[in-house]
C-alpha cells in the first residue's frame, strides 16, 4: 500500500462552509468532494487515522490531543446559534497520539499531551464536510507559537513516517492568504492587490512544487522574505501558514499537486501530496 497522503486544506471562515455560505462555495464543494477522493474515503485504503494540524493552535511545544474522546471548540463567535450546536464524534485514539508523540521523540523534538482541549473548528469544520461519516480516529496536533518556518518542517519531517503505517496528514489554515482586515476594507478587491497576490501564489506553488525535501526546505524557510508576504500574512500572525509548512515537511521526496479555490475573491490553494 502507498504511504498515506498529506493534505493541506483550507478551512474557510469560522463555521461558514457548513453553513452553506456562497463566499465559500468552492471550499465547501472541494472539501465535500475532492478531499474524501484523495484520501480514498469508502475504500480498502482510506486511512487508519488523521493527525489534523490545526491554525487555531499555537503552542510552545507540539501539543497533542490524546483523549480517546474530544468535545468540539467552538472557537468563533457571532454567528448563528446552530454553529454552537454542531457535533462531531469522530473517536480520538490515544494509541496514535503516542505514535505522533514517539515520532517526534526520535527526532530529537519535545512534545506535550493533552487530553481535556476540545477539537476547534480548524478540525471540526473541514472534517465535518471531509467525512461526515466521524468514522476514522482524529488525532489534533498543535503549530508552534514561534511560527518558525525551519522548527515547524522539521516538525513536518518528524511525522512522515507515520504515513507508512496508513495516517494520513492534514492541515488546516489558509496558506495563500489570511490578513482578514484586507478583506473589510476592500483591498483585496483591488487590481493591485490582485496581481500582488497572484505572483506570489506562485512564487509559493513553485516552492511547495520542489520535488527534493531538502531544496523544498531551503526555498520554503525563506518564505516570510518574499515580496508580498506581509500584505498576504501580517507579521507575527502566520499561524495559517504553519499547517503547510509543517505539510511540506511530511512529504518528503514528492510531488505537490494541487487546486485553486476562491474565497471571497482570493484564490486560496489546496497542496497535496499521494
Amino acid at each position: 500500500m502507498a504511504p498515506a497522503p498529506v493534505i493541506c486544506v483550507t478551512h474557510g471562515g469560522g463555521p461558514m462552509p457548513v453553513l452553506n455560505d456562497p463566499s465559500q462555495r468552492d471550499i465547501t464543494l472541494s472539501l465535500s468532494t475532492k478531499v474524501p477522493k484523495i484520501l480514498k474515503l469508502g475504500t480498502s485504503e482510506a486511512p487508519k487515522a488523521i493527525v489534523l494540524i490545526t491554525a487555531h493552535w499555537e503552542t510552545e511545544f507540539i501539543t497533542i490531543s490524546n483523549g480517546s474522546k474530544h468535545d468540539l471548540y467552538y472557537d468563533y463567535g457571532g454567528f448563528p446559534s446552530e454553529t454552537y450546536k454542531l457535533k462531531y464524534k469522530a473517536p480520538g485514539s490515544p494509541e496514535v497520539a503516542d505514535a505522533v508523540a514517539e515520532a517526534l521523540k526520535v527526532a530529537g523534538l519535545k512534545s506535550v499531551m493533552d487530553s481535556k482541549r476540545g477539537w476547534d473548528h480548524g478540525v471540526f469544520i473541514p472534517l465535518l464536510l471531509i467525512n461526515p461519516a466521524a468514522d476514522i480516529p482524529i488525532v489534533q496536533v498543535s503549530v508552534l507559537r514561534s511560527q518558525s518556518p525551519s522548527e515547524l518542517y522539521a516538525v513536518g519531517r518528524a511525522l512522515a513516517p507515520l504515513r507508512e503505517q496508513n495516517i494520513a496528514i492534514i492541515g488546516s489554515g489558509s496558506a495563500s492568504f489570511h490578513h482578514v482586515s484586507s478583506y473589510f476594507d476592500g483591498k483585496v478587491n483591488t487590481p493591485s492587490f490582485q496581481r500582488m497576490q497572484k505572483q506570489w501564489s506562485t512564487t509559493l506553488e513553485r516552492a511547495i512544487g520542489i520535488t527534493q525535501a531538502d531544496q523544498r526546505e531551503e526555498n520554503l524557510v525563506a518564505w516570510k522574505q518574499w515580496e508580498g508576504s506581509t500584505q498576504i500574512h501580517p507579521r507575527g500572525g502566520t499561524e495559517h501558514f504553519s499547517p503547510l509548512v509543517v505539510c511540506a515537511g511530511a512529504a518528503g521526496d514528492g510531488v505537490a499537486k494541487g487546486w485553486n479555490d476562491v474565497m471571497m475573491g482570493v484564490a486560496m490553494r489546496t497542496f497535496y501530496w499521494d
